[in-house]
């Protein structure tokens, strides 16, 4: 099980679009990832969690994942967040 922090950066938070793009990488892992926000944890890979997080800019999101291709989802749902979702 590999555990990350990041901090996001796109100004307007996790709308739609970029969601798309977290859940988008996570279904393309085999392993379970989550994540965990302010009181709030979810399925990275369902969008409607993702979206019902409210996550905002500025918030620190910690992502799980648990599984055979742990860390290659892990790696690439940073680079991900880095880039700010498809957005920055």
């Amino acid at each position: 099980m590999l555990k990350e922090k990041i901090v996001i950066k796109n100004p307007t938070g996790l709308h739609l679009k970029p969601a798309g793009v977290l859940c988008k990488v996570a279904m393309d892992h085999k392993c379970q990832i989550s994540f965990a926000v302010r009181n709030t944890t979810g399925n990275a890979k369902s969008v409607l969690s993702v979206l019902g997080a409210c996550i905002r800019c500025g918030d620190e999101v910690t992502f799980t994942c648990d599984g055979e291709d742990e860390q290659d989802a892990m790696n690439e749902l940073l680079e991900a967040a880095r880039s700010g979702f498809g957005e920055l």
